[in-house]
C-alpha cells in the first residue's frame, strides 16, 4: 500500500509540473489566458475539472477568452479551437461544453477557412451540455462548415446539444444555390460517432458525413501507347492492346489511410482492365486482371507504382483517371434530429461502412429550399469524380414533412433501409437511383409516401398506405408487402426484371386509387390478394404478353369499372365477385394471350373480346351468382374451354342468361370476328333450363368450332350447322 501511495504521489508532481510548463496551462505566465473583466461574469460558474486521468475536460470560458452569449464570434472559435488542441495534447478524451449559445465565425472562404468553423481533433469525444448551441454566424457564403471532423481524423464522438445554421439570416444575394452551408460535417473521418445532437436551420445540410481530398492523376491520350504487359510485368508487343506509356506512384498520403485507388471515366477504352504493381525498385509485384472501372482498388502491401492496360489500340481522345478519395468509414449516427435544413437532413458523399439509426429527420426544404429536400440522401457524386458510398445502413428512424425525398439511394453499392418510418405525406419515401445497386428495403413503413426504384432492389416485408410505386428492374423482387390504399405499380425495362410474392393490397376507401398496375414488360408475380373496391378498377395495365400470376387473388371489386386484366398466364387463380353482386365481371380486352388454369370465378364470369386475342380457360371453376354468362367472348382469334366446371344456379326465371356465349350478335349476321374455337370436357350446371354452351350467335364465313365431351345438366347446346359437335351429353 505504502509504494503505491508513493507511486500515485510521483505521478501528481509529475503531471504538475508538465502542466505548469505548458505555456497554455492554467498556472502559466501568459497573460492572454487571463479573463478580462468582460469575461469575468462567465468563469465564476465555471467547473474546472482537468484532470487527465479522469479523462474530462470541462471547458474553462474566460481562460480560451469562449463566450457563451452569442456574441465575439471570432474569438470564441479561436478559443473552442486552441482549447480543443490543447486538452487533446495533454491527454483528455472527452471535452465538455457547458451551456450557452456560442457564435462560430463565418471566417472569410466558407469551408476552406479553418478560422470559420470547429476543427476536431482525434480520439476525443466533443460533448455539449444539453442546454448548449453551436451557432453559425450569419453570412453570404455559397458553402461553410460549422464544425468539420477532417480528414484522417479518427475516434471522434460529437454528442450533445444544438448545432443551428443560420438560414434564416442568411445572404443569399449573390445568386446560387447556397447549398452547402453544413452543420456538422465529417469530410474522411474515421471510426467515429454523432450521437444525441439536434442540426437545425443551416443553409444546406444540417449533417454530412462524407469524403475528403485525395489523390488525382488524368491520362490523356499521349500517356498511352500500342503494346501489353505479360504476366511477369514486362512490356511486350500486343496490338490488341494499348498500356499507359508510364507507371504512376501510390505515394500520396491519402492512401495511407484508404490502401486503395480508382481507375474512372475512361474514354475510348474498354471498361475492364489490367493492372499490374511494382516495388520501389522497379520490379513486379502483382497484377489484376479484368478489373472494372469505377471500384476500388485495394493495394497490395509493397506496392510502388502502377501501370494499366486496356483491350484496344492507341485512340485520338483516350483519357482515363487514376484517384482516390478518403470515404468516412465506419461512422454511426444515432439518436439525434435534424430539421428545417434547406437542402438535407443528413447527406453520405462519400461513406463506407456507416450505421445512421434512431435518428429523427424532418421539415427538411420548405419554402426557399434547395434541392433534392431529402431527410437522408446518399449521394457521392462518383461519376464525376466525386466519392463512393458503400456498406450504408440506414435503421429505425423517423421521417416526416420533407418537401420531396425521406431517403435517397443516389449513388454506390450495398444499402440497407430497415425498420424505418416514412411519413412525409405526398413525397417520396424512397428513391433507388440508377447509379446505386444492391439495395435491401426491409420492413420499413411507407406512410403516404412513394417508392421509385431503378434496379438491384431487394424488397422484404414492407408496408405501404395512401400512395404508389415505381419499380422499374432488372433485378428488382419484393417478398412480403403490405399496400393499404396504395397502387402497387409496376413498369419493368425487362421482360421479369420485377418478381413479387406474398402481396396483400387492401383496400377500405372507396375514393382511393389502389391496387395492381402493370406496364411496359411482363412480370411475374406469386401469392397476391387484392382486396376492396377503389374509386376506379383494381387491376390494370397493357397489352404485354407473357405475365405470370401465380395464386392471384381479386376479392370484391369496383362493380362499375370491372376488372382490366392483362394478357399472361393465370395460374390457380381466384376472381371474387363485389359484395354489391354487379354484372361487370373481370375484363380481357388486349391483343395478346391470356390462360386461366385451375382458377377460380365466385360469384362472376369472364369477358373476352380482340380480334388478336388468344384465350384458354382449363380445369377452371364458375359459381355465379344471379343471371349471369360464365363466359363471354365477343372477339378472339382461338378459344380453347376445358376441362372446366360451370354452375349457374341463380338464372332469371323470364331470361335465364346463356352460360358459354360466344359472339353476342343476335341475329348471327354480323362480321365473324372470332376464328377458332374448341370446348371441350367441360361441366355446366344451372338452376333452370338454358342454353348451356352457344355459337349460334357468332358471325358467318367461320370455320367450324369443335364442341365435344361437354356434359350438361338442364342447359342445352346451341350450335351453328356447321359445327363439329359430338360426344356431349344432355342431362
Amino acid at each position: 500500500m505504502l509504494r503505491m501511495l508513493l507511486l500515485l504521489y510521483a505521478t501528481f508532481l509529475f503531471l504538475q509540473q508538465s502542466v505548469s510548463d505548458n505555456p497554455h496551462s492554467p498556472n502559466s505566465s501568459d497573460t492572454s489566458t487571463i479573463p478580462t473583466q468582460e469575461q469575468s461574469s462567465i468563469s465564476q460558474q465555471e467547473q474546472t475539472t482537468t484532470s487527465p486521468q479522469e479523462g474530462v475536460y470541462q471547458l474553462e470560458l474566460a481562460r480560451w477568452q469562449i463566450y457563451n452569449d452569442n456574441s465575439h464570434a471570432v474569438e470564441t472559435t479561436d478559443g473552442l479551437n486552441q482549447a480543443l488542441q490543447w486538452a487533446h495534447d495533454q491527454g483528455f478524451t472527452v471535452f465538455k461544453v457547458p451551456a450557452g449559445m456560442y457564435l462560430i465565425a463565418k471566417g472569410k472562404n466558407g469551408t476552406d477557412d479553418p478560422r470559420g468553423r470547429i476543427n476536431m481533433v482525434s480520439d476525443m469525444t466533443f460533448m455539449l451540455d444539453p442546454n448548449a448551441v453551436i451557432q453559425k454566424e450569419t453570412n453570404s457564403f455559397q458553402d461553410y462548415s460549422t464544425l468539420l471532423v477532417g480528414v484522417g481524423v479518427k475516434n471522434v464522438i460529437i454528442t450533445g446539444g444544438t448545432y443551428r445554421g443560420d438560414r434564416d439570416t442568411h445572404d443569399y444575394s449573390s445568386g446560387g444555390t447556397h447549398e452547402s452551408g453544413y452543420g456538422v460535417l465529417f469530410q474522411g473521418a474515421i471510426n467515429s460517432k454523432i450521437d444525441g445532437v439536434k442540426a437545425l436551420n443551416f443553409t444546406g445540410d444540417g449533417l454530412c458525413v462524407g469524403g475528403g481530398s485525395g489523390f488525382m492523376q488524368d491520362v490523356y491520350a499521349d500517356g498511352f501507347e500500342s503494346g501489353g504487359i505479360d504476366d511477369n510485368g514486362s512490356l511486350v508487343s500486343d496490338s490488341s492492346k494499348v498500356r499507359t506509356k508510364m507507371s504512376y506512384k501510390l505515394m500520396h498520403a491519402s492512401f495511407d489511410l484508404t490502401h486503395a485507388f480508382i481507375v474512372d471515366n475512361g474514354q475510348h477504352l474498354s471498361y475492364e482492365y489490367d493492372i499490374y504493381f511494382y516495388k520501389e525498385n522497379g520490379t513486379f509485384l502483382s497484377l489484376i486482371k479484368q478489373q472494372k472501372q469505377g471500384q476500388y482498388v485495394q493495394i497490395p502491401t509493397g506496392a510502388h507504382s502502377i501501370r494499366l492496360a486496356f483491350s484496344g489500340k492507341p485512340e485520338t481522345g483516350q483519357y482515363a483517371e487514376i484517384w482516390n478519395r478518403v470515404q468516412s468509414t465506419n461512422v454511426v449516427v444515432q439518436k439525434s434530429e435534424s430539421s428545417f435544413n434547406r437542402r438535407q437532413g443528413l447527406t453520405i458523399n462519400g461513406g463506407k461502412d456507416i450505421l445512421i439509426q434512431h435518428n429523427s429527420f424532418h421539415d427538411i426544404g420548405g419554402t426557399g429550399g434547395t434541392a433534392p429536400m431529402a431527410g437522408i440522401d446518399v449521394e457521392g457524386g462518383a461519376g464525376d469524380n466525386g466519392f463512393i458510398n458503400e456498406n450504408i445502413t440506414i435503421t429505425n428512424n423517423e421521417f416526416y414533412n420533407n418537401s420531396r425525398y425521406d431517403v435517397i439511394f443516389y449513388d454506390g453499392h450495398h444499402g440497407t433501409l430497415e425498420n424505418n418510418h416514412l411519413a412525409s405525406k405526398g413525397a417520396i419515401g424512397l428513391a433507388v437511383s440508377d447509379p446505386f445497386t444492391s439495395a435491401v428495403i426491409k420492413d420499413n413503413h411507407f406512410d403516404g409516401t412513394s417508392i421509385y426504384a431503378g434496379h438491384d432492389v431487394s424488397f422484404i416485408g414492407n408496408v405501404m398506405n395512401d400512395s404508389m410505386t415505381h419499380l422499374e428492374g432488372p433485378r428488382i423482387d419484393i417478398k412480403g408487402m403490405t399496400f393499404k390504399d396504395a397502387i402497387f405499380s409496376i413498369s419493368s425495362s425487362v421482360p421479369y426484371g420485377v418478381t413479387a410474392s406474398d402481396i396483400q393490397i387492401q383496400i377500405t376507401k372507396n375514393t382511393a386509387e389502389a391496387g395492381l398496375s402493370i406496364w411496359k414488360n411482363p412480370v411475374h408475380l406469386t401469392n397476391v390478394t387484392i382486396q376492396g373496391a377503389p374509386a376506379l378498377r383494381s387491376v390494370t395495365g397493357e397489352a404485354l404478353d407473357g405475365n405470370i400470376f401465380d395464386n392471384l387473388k381479386v376479392i370484391g371489386y369496383n362493380s362499375k369499372y370491372g376488372l382490366e386484366l392483362p394478357p399472361g398466364t393465370y395460374n390457380q387463380c381466384v376472381f371474387e365477385a363485389p359484395q354489391d353482386q354487379g354484372m361487370v365481371g373481370p375484363s380481357i380486352g388486349f391483343a395478346g394471350t391470356y390462360q386461366f388454369n385451375e382458377c377460380s370465378f365466385k360469384g362472376i364470369g369472364l369477358r373476352a373480346g380482340n380480334d388478336r386475342l388468344n384465350l384458354t380457360v382449363h380445369d377452371s371453376t364458375f359459381d355465379l351468382a344471379g343471371n349471369k354468362s360464365a363466359i363471354v367472348v365477343d372477339a378472339a382469334a382461338a378459344v380453347e374451354i376445358s376441362d372446366n366446371n360451370i354452375a349457374a344456379m341463380q338464372l332469371s326465371s323470364e331470361y335465364p342468361a346463356e352460360t358459354v356465349l360466344l359472339n353476342d350478335d343476335a341475329h348471327g349476321e354480323g362480321t365473324n370476328h372470332i376464328r377458332k374455337v374448341v370446348i371441350t370436357g367441360n361441366t355446366i350446371t344451372t338452376s333452370r333450363d338454358t342454353v348451356g354452351i352457344s355459337t349460334y350467335h357468332v358471325g358467318v364465313g367461320t370455320e367450324p368450332f369443335t364442341i365435344e365431351n361437354n356434359s350438361l345438366i338442364k342447359a342445352k347446346l346451341k350450335l351453328r350447322a356447321n359445327d363439329i359437335a359430338r360426344n356431349n351429353v344432355e342431362k
